[in-house]
């Protein structure tokens, strides 16, 4: 009994703990905001001096921003177990039905319900909900200790599924059914390179260079000192980045936020809505299907976020920067990135009460 107790206390050490940092991670957040807004309003020319920063519908200081913010997770990531994780179809089923059936189809008729007078609005928020996210949700499932190979490989399923299916899936549920339904329909033209374009950049870069980081550093000093040394340096820059990332965004559409207070409330309700329903039916499904508490963390937030940057770039590019459905979906990171550092919170305190005895839930 003993050796036992000494073999869970040991157990116990090892798991995962927050860090200082990450512990605190609301408060710098909401301190990012406050400061980007401030930025907006005491430096007028800055949108238009980001804007000269621009390569196509990519802004050069968000993505710079984006990739020190997804290196770290990707880095840690083991990629010699990436072929387990494809191989497991519960797990890859249930992702898809997830992001592509249940995701779009509730946000849909979350814009109906809460947005029936406001067609431009409705139509911002519809294409959130087509915006699967590739971006923060490797942040989110690390900072929850999910399963980084799993989230990785789900992120890239999200990216393959949007670079073929985003406009088709804009196209159905913009115009064909409303249509079926009786409702206003609406046009959107979708740029299918824009679509590869913000993947390829938002994604595959860190992706390339956190590949690029294992390899070589296991091979010259071994997966010792590179997990134990190599990446306890690097992993503060995923914060750094984050910040960084909402400072601009923030600063870019301050006015527009502060202008408008009461559409801001309006589009918040279903989006809140949104993220908080779908973290818990991905939890649920995936526990109801026998996953661990890392795969269902991986899953739950997977299904949760969504890829503001290219919902935002999609708006700009078919609608204008100071349309309503740009407006829509600048507000979406307003409220899923608190959003969701709230639900790591909740997942991590969930976690021994909804997987007792689970080797991977981590510590408090």
């Amino acid at each position: 009994m003993a050796a036992q107790g000494a073999s869970d206390t040991a157990g116990q050490q090892n798991k995962p703990r927050m860090s200082f940092l990450d512990r605190f991670l609301p408060v710098w957040i909401l301190l990012a905001m406050a400061v980007g807004l401030g930025i907006g309003k005491l430096v007028p020319g800055l949108r238009d001096g980001l804007a000269a920063l621009e390569v196509g519908s990519i802004s050069l200081p968000i993505a710079l921003g984006l990739l020190i913010m997804m290196y770290p997770p990707l880095a840690k990531v083991r990629y010699d177990k990436t072929r387990e994780v494809t191989a497991d179809t519960r797990l890859m089923i249930v992702s898809i039905v997830l992001n592509w059936a249940v995701g779009p189809a509730f946000m849909f008729a979350l814009a109906w319900i809460f947005l029936p007078d406001e067609p431009a609005l409705r139509t911002g928020l519809i294409i959130v909900g087509l915006a699967r996210c590739i971006a923060m949700v490797l942040v989110w499932s690390d900072l929850s200790c999910g399963d980084r190979e799993a989230t990785v490989v789900l992120v890239a399923l999200n990216s393959l599924f949007q670079v073929v299916m985003f406009g088709v899936f804009g196209w159905f549920y913009l115009k064909v059914l409303p249509s079926w339904l009786g409702l206003e329909t609406a046009s959107a033209d979708f740029s299918f390179w824009g679509i590869v374009s913000s993947v390829l950049v938002f994604l595959g870069i860190p992706l390339v260079l956190g590949f690029v980081s294992r390899v070589v550093g296991e091979r010259t000093k071994g997966r010792a000192w590179y997990e134990e040394a190599f990446l306890p340096r690097i992993s503060p820059l995923a914060l750094i980045g984050l910040l960084f990332t909402i400072v601009l965004l923030f600063s870019l559409q301050g006015d527009h936020i502060i202008a408008q207070p009461g559409t801001v409330a309006r589009l918040a309700v279903p989006l809140l809505a949104y993220f908080v329903c779908m973290f818990a039916v991905g939890l649920g499904v995936a526990k109801a299907t026998g996953m661990n508490y890392a795969q269902s963390a991986a899953v739950a937030f997977t299904a949760a976020g969504n890829n503001f940057e290219l919902a935002i770039a999609v708006s700009i590019g078919t609608f204008g920067a100071a349309s309503a459905q740009a407006l829509a979906g600048t507000v979406g990171p307003l409220i899923e990135i608190p959003v969701l550092v709230g639900l790591v919170y909740v997942m991590r305190w969930l976690g021994p009460k909804v997987f007792p005895g689970d080797s991977t839930v981590p510590a408090k």
